[in-house]
């Protein structure tokens, strides 16, 4: 387990926030209404690229504007960490699985597809992780 994925635990018992030794529904609230209230928290972190983006168009010095990125996607990064704790989804196991299918975008040719926006595109060899997650997921219930 990474240190980040123990530093995650640690945050969360400080916080007195769930932490599950397995995957699981029950986070103390109907998890719907969980989702739910991580959808909105998670909008309102998004919504904080427009303060980026008018940083940037306004002038900004570089360094500025890349420690306000660091910092959204940082903080990003820690929600959604906090989030799989909560559900008991082991944070370096699934991102393995997810690293090894996108792995498998590349096209025909061995080399990565985009889209007009610079999006990476599936390739023709690609895999769906979620059957490989579910695996996973089964081991650890």
């Amino acid at each position: 387990m990474s240190n980040f994925s123990e530093d995650i635990k640690k945050f969360n018992g400080i916080y007195k926030l769930p932490v599950s030794a397995v995957p699981t529904l029950d986070v103390g609230v109907p998890a719907a209404e969980r989702m739910a209230a991580f959808k909105a928290i998670l909008m309102e972190e998004v919504h904080e690229m427009d303060e980026i983006i008018a940083a940037q168009n306004a002038g900004a010095e570089p360094l500025q504007v890349l420690t306000m990125l660091a910092d959204l996607l940082g903080d990003i990064q820690v929600y959604c960490a906090s989030e799989m704790a909560k559900f008991g989804l082991p944070l370096d196991q699934v991102l393995a699985v997810i690293m090894q299918s996108n792995f498998s975008k590349l096209g025909a040719d061995g080399l990565p597809i985009y889209d007009e926006r610079g999006k990476v595109l599936k390739g023709p060899n690609y895999w769906k992780p979620e059957p490989k997650i579910q695996a996973l997921l089964t081991e650890l219930i």
